[in-house]
């Protein structure tokens, strides 16, 4: 099936281009500008050199227009980014408020009949009917039926999923499409708490609100261009004493080129993206901070229930009554037999998986119900379940409670394998037939596939992980040493784990917890950044910071990798930034300075062919720059799995050591441009 593309959104669309054009000039108001201390700078230098361009401050009209031609766009550019990222987004928000506005419910009264409402009259606990080609109008839990969902409106998969009541995969979004059968549903939230509202809301606060270490960036810039200014306005006193004249547009041109101009126009486009990258990951971000303290992340905990495991038991495999030193294929076919008898009939999870086990396992060992049979529930009294057929009946249950309703104990064989399947974090069920034990089912709660190789990916950027379970210490070693985490804890009690956290935080790590009981609210609650499983319990989903829509911690990567991508997509511009001002500075100083000290022509090694044409070439370069950066900040700095002295010294060599060499190859073309086209001339 073709995904449905709700958040089209094509960035050189013309209508787009248009409308961040016009945005872009909106903000060059100086009163909404000044947020932004480095391109407010610029722009009045813009406005200075105009004034200069026009013979109101200077003389020198030819350089000073293109000059001030030059630091217009600039400033015009660092306002298109923004502008463009800020449309990305709300592109997003208005297609989720679209969705929001046609939504209608089928929901039950009191008397139990149907009545349609509008979405914004459910409140919590209500249920409601959605059938086939309806959208799903708030969050909630199947309790009646199963469907298959296009989810791609709200979460961006593509492929459809299917649902149903009674599993792991039971919660169902709002804005989301059924598209066959239909299915009953509890609403789990009142009308602007749902996940579509807090994704509008994360989306639009995107654009108001600066983020802490998107301040202190901005406050690192401010300082750098107040030093800039300060020793730039020392040159025309100087000047004058050397008896040397520095005309206001090169001036102005040279303190626009050394403040780092290119990573304060990307910067607010940085933090846009990375929000809206963690929106297509298919996770909740309750504010912007917590996008970003995900970058910062070194040691994370994972509850092992419903979080590294599904959270319920499946059947991993048969262990059937041993005669000698083999399994017979009469007993194997006797105990395959039994297991469908007590399960074809079972609606539990457990019962379902040995039905799956068998099928898979067993495919040409399969048996028909049973006529004129009744099935016996589970009960917690027996700790049994099975089916009764005439003179035949067949049990299933706790071991002890099938050697009490058989009066028989496991033999040896039997009980070693229980003993050690149990120490292993496994539960054995065994099955009788009448009064004979006819082996074990092993049942194992199943972990999610893709974690070892996870956990691999974390060591390499040097992140611990950490299993907490409530589980014995030996079932969590196991587990523990299957899935590969670096520590586990075990016995842990809700308030063991939020002093664990503390502690952790105390010895100054930065601390990610994941979790989906109401057990794991406190943790998650306390941790720096807590992402609650979707499919868990509503009390960890209000406790987290983020909510991973897919419930799996696989997810966890791609939060971090997000966070991670916009502190070194910013820490990679600004090296990149700070680098090229190195290369502008040797282009321009010496274009400034040899008229009124001939001797440092020698600087001029790339040759470029006058001083007005150096000048210009570093402006224009200065300009350009930022419009082949704009795709970088949008996409951010791809985050390789690897050691972390080995990612800081590719980006020093790529955005360092490149930001000094590519402004000289760009400066140089430009220059021959200018040169060959004479406009200076």
């Amino acid at each position: 099936m073709k995904r449905t593309e709700h958040h089209s959104f094509h960035l050189f669309h013309p209508t787009v281009l248009i409308t961040a054009a016009y945005r872009a000039f909106v903000k060059c108001n100086p009163f909404s500008l000044f947020r932004n201390p480095v391109i407010f700078v610029t722009e009045i230098g813009a406005i200075l050199v105009t004034f200069d361009a026009l013979g109101v401050i200077g003389s020198h009209h030819d350089m000073s227009a293109l000059t001030s031609f030059w630091l217009w766009i600039t400033v015009f550019i660092a306002n298109f980014a923004e502008a463009l990222a800020e449309l990305r987004n709300e592109a997003q928000a208005e297609s989720l408020k679209s969705m929001r506005t046609r939504m209608l419910a089928n929901r039950y009264g009191i008397d139990g009949n149907l009545t349609v409402v509008n979405y914004h009259e459910l409140r919590k606990g209500d249920t409601i009917l959605i059938r086939a080609g309806e959208s799903i109008p708030a969050d909630g839990e199947i309790i009646s039926g199963t469907a298959t969902i296009d989810e791609s409106s709200v979460t961006g998969e593509s492929q459809p999923v299917i649902r149903k009541s009674g599993t792991e995969q039971g919660s169902v979004l709002a804005g989301t499409k059924v598209l066959s059968d239909q299915i009953i549903v509890k609403v789990s939230s009142n009308p602007g708490e749902g996940s579509l509202d807090k994704m509008i809301e994360l989306i639009e606060g995107a654009q108001k609100k600066k983020t802490h270490n998107e301040l202190a960036l901005t406050i690192l810039l401010s300082g750098l261009g107040l030093i800039f200014i300060i020793i730039i306005s020392t040159m025309i006193p100087f000047g004058y004493y050397y008896h040397a004249t520095f005309y206001y547009a090169n001036v102005i041109a040279f303190l626009v080129c050394l403040m780092p101009t290119t990573i304060a126009g990307l910067l607010s486009s940085i933090g846009i993206a990375g929000i809206n990258r963690l929106m297509k990951a298919n996770v909740i971000a309750m504010s912007g901070q917590a996008v970003e303290k995900a970058g910062d992340i070194d040691v994370i905990l994972i509850d092992k229930t419903g979080t590294i495991t599904f959270g319920n038991r499946h059947a991993y495999s048969l262990y059937p009554y041993q005669a000698g030193d083999v399994h017979s294929e009469e007993s194997v076919a006797r105990l395959i037999k039994a297991c469908y008898y007590t399960s074809y009939l079972d609606s539990t999870a457990e019962g379902k998986s040995v039905i799956e086990l068998l099928e898979e396992k067993y495919p040409h060992l399969q048996h028909q119900p049973l006529e004129n049979s009744e099935f016996v529930p589970f009960s917690a009294t027996t700790r049994l379940s099975g089916l009764d057929a005439q003179e035949q009946y067949y049990r299933k249950g706790a071991v002890d409670a099938i050697e009490a309703f058989t009066g028989k104990r496991l033999n040896l064989d039997m009980e070693a394998v229980a003993k050690r399947f149990s120490e292993q974090g496994g539960t054995p069920l065994a099955i009788a037939e009448g009064e004979e034990i006819l082996g074990l089912i092993l049942l194992k709660d199943k972990i999610k596939p893709g974690l070892p190789e996870l956990f691999r990916r974390f060591r390499l950027i040097g992140i611990k992980t950490i299993m907490i379970t409530g589980d014995n210490p030996v079932t969590a070693e196991s587990i523990a040493a299957e899935v590969g985490v670096d520590d586990f804890l075990a016995s842990a009690t809700p308030e063991q784990k939020l002093q664990y956290i503390k502690k952790l935080q105390e010895d100054g790590h930065f601390v990610a917890m994941t979790g989906d009981g109401v057990n794991d609210a406190p943790a998650l609650a306390h941790a720096d950044l807590g992402v609650a499983m979707n499919s868990g319990a509503q009390a960890a989903k209000e406790a987290g910071n983020m909510i991973d829509l897919d419930s799996h911690p696989i997810k966890l990567f791609q939060i971090i990798e997000i966070g991670k991508q916009i502190l070194m997509t910013r820490g990679a511009l600004t090296t990149f930034s700070i680098a090229t001002d190195v290369a502008k500075y040797f282009a321009i100083l010496q274009a400034i300075l040899i008229p009124a000290f001939p001797l440092l022509k020698k600087l001029n090694f790339l040759q470029l062919h006058s001083n007005n044409s150096a000048i210009l070439s570093a402006v224009i370069f200065n300009a350009l720059i930022i419009v082949l950066l704009i795709p970088l900040a949008f996409r951010g700095v791809k985050l390789v799995p690897r050691k972390l002295s080995r990612t800081l010294n590719w980006n020093l060599a790529i955005y360092g050591l490149g930001g000094i060499i590519f402004p000289f190859i760009g400066i140089k073309a430009i220059d021959m441009a200018i040169a060959a086209l004479k406009i200076l001339e």
